[in-house]
């Protein structure tokens, strides 16, 4: 049969990412209390393209991650993305995955377990000049305004935000120890389900440590700094106030810029 794709393109524009976008596939992650975690991505596989190939091959994207999806650990996703450039004879492959990654969490009280979801994804490039792996995981938590509870005669306003870690790979590390040096640095974690004793031991640990965007990100960078394990990270904090009518956002990085 003819072979379109490999027909010669006149043009003489090389393509910088061309592939599949939007592929939704189950997968296996390593995962620390239970070994294997199955979860469903969100999946977005590039190549480069030279100016002389008129189209790439986009059946090859789904061989190369289908024949992977059984163990997608970090380590062997650089290897899928080393066998998606070499199959398209590409300079370049890139891939970002996105996910919702459970862990089992314990009410800090009655000791009551119920599943959380945590957003991550992956973010690699693979070429001929190198490698690049980023890993991002998103955290839900708890903050009490410092500012709040120091003029107020009573209370103080608190509300959900999410700090997201982006870290680049170094050494091994699992999901479960990001996310809870993430809760240590906020005013509190949050649950799935509390009783009423748990909701009780939740409000006041918030209200004994309140932290503003700027304490958490700080927080955050100060234990990932001190872990000495990536070479290069972010963090970045949201809060979506509960008495102002728009977010509190800070961003750190290392090394600072």
């Amino acid at each position: 049969m003819v072979d379109v794709q490999n027909m010669r393109d006149e043009r003489r524009i090389p393509i910088q990412k061309v592939g599949v976008k939007g592929l939704r596939y189950p997968i296996k992650l390593l995962d620390k209390a239970n070994a294997i975690q199955h979860t469903t991505a969100l999946v977005n596989l590039y190549a480069d393209l030279p100016h002389d190939f008129k189209g790439t091959h986009m059946s090859r994207f789904i061989e190369v991650f289908d024949a992977h999806r059984e163990d997608l650990s970090m380590p062997k996703f650089l290897k899928m993305l080393e066998m998606v450039r070499e199959s398209l004879e590409a300079e370049n492959a890139f891939a970002d995955l996105h996910f919702p990654y459970f862990i089992e969490k314990r009410a800090p009280v009655s000791g009551q377990a119920a599943m959380m979801s945590y957003d991550c994804a992956y973010y690699a490039r693979v070429g001929a000049a190198g490698r690049e792996f980023d890993v991002a995981v998103s955290v839900p938590v708890q903050t009490v305004c410092p500012c709040s509870k120091a003029i107020s005669a009573y209370g103080a306003h608190n509300q959900r935000g999410i700090v997201t870690l982006k870290v680049a790979l170094g050494p091994f590390f699992w999901i479960e120890d990001l996310v809870e040096l993430v809760e240590r640095s906020a005013s509190s974690g949050v649950y799935t389900l509390l009783k009423r004793d748990d909701e009780k031991y939740v409000t006041e640990r918030a209200f004994d440590n309140p932290r503003f965007v700027e304490d958490v990100v700080r927080e955050v960078y100060r234990e990932l700094e001190a872990l000495r394990k990536f070479p290069r990270f972010s963090v970045e904090a949201e809060n979506v106030e509960s008495i102002h009518n728009h977010s509190a956002y800070a961003y750190v990085e290392y090394p600072p810029s």
